[in-house]
């Protein structure tokens, strides 16, 4: 006869399977597996020498550590439309990380291996932004404010993700940031500011300089914070996107002047 402990069990059990088996995404979840476990394999076999020789292991190494975070905005009408979008191959996107409006969070990739969110995108000297970045995405169409729930839970996930890789401050960054001129995410009322007071990003002083030296170049000083200055005019607006959150013109009147040379001596 089955005591009652182990009926619960049993029955728990049962639900658990049930419960995973019907879930929308047990497919995926399915081929996510299936396709770590190739990557698994891949890394165990014993690499080739292109010069010839026998292979010597080391004993010495690591996982590659993700040393940015990129937050995007979906674009998308619900969180839903994104976790089907990042779930079907020929959408060829996806990100380790989905919030919803509601703060509730997905975690779609582990943190060590290469989401394919960046695209075409360069920060400083880095171009493969997606071999050494986290990313995130926000549900969020484009156009209206990010919630109050949904902010408090990215607050979480960055804390965890700051202490769990060592991320440095100044590289909680946006995906507008690392492409100028392509990408305007997140949008203009994503607080910045807030991230910044919690040490996820930099924010430049309340009162910055009263005056710019005449020989400041703010090409220069946006290319030492980090932005493709290709195009000088996007640069611009990927800052004024990032920092100044007010019109977006792509021309920096004196007071934004100010806001950028504080920040730039922030980067040095």
């Amino acid at each position: 006869m089955i005591s009652k402990t182990r009926f619960f069990l049993f029955s728990a059990a049962i639900s658990f399977v049930a419960a995973c088996s019907s879930s929308p995404y047990a497919p995926t979840n399915k081929v996510y597996k299936k396709q770590t476990k190739e990557l698994t394999n891949t890394i165990r076999k014993t690499p080739i020498n292109p010069a010839g020789q026998d292979f010597v292991g080391t004993v010495n190494f690591g996982l590659r550590k993700p040393n940015y975070v990129i937050i995007h905005h979906t674009a998308q009408n619900s969180t839903e439309q994104t976790l089907k979008t990042f779930t079907v191959t020929k959408t060829q996107v996806s990100a380790h990380y989905v919030i919803g409006r509601d703060g509730v969070v997905y975690h779609m990739l582990n943190d060590y291996l290469r989401a394919w969110h960046g695209g075409v995108a360069k920060w400083g000297n880095a171009t493969d932004i997606n071999s050494s970045s986290i990313g995130i995405e926000l549900d969020n169409n484009g156009y209206e404010p990010f919630a109050e729930s949904q902010i408090n839970s990215l607050l979480t996930v960055l804390d965890t993700l700051k202490k769990r890789h060592g991320v440095p401050s100044a590289n909680f960054i946006g995906h507008s940031d690392i492409a100028p001129g392509r990408k305007v995410d997140p949008n203009v009322t994503f607080p910045w500011k807030k991230l910044a007071d919690k040490g996820f990003g930099l924010w430049p002083d309340a009162a910055p300089a009263d005056t710019v030296p005449p020989a400041f170049n703010p090409v220069d000083a946006l290319r030492i914070i980090g932005y493709d200055v290709k195009n000088p005019v996007n640069a611009v607006k990927a800052f004024q996107l990032h920092f100044i959150q007010k019109e977006i013109t792509g021309i920096l009147n004196e007071d934004e002047k100010k806001v950028l040379l504080n920040l730039y001596k922030k980067y040095l």
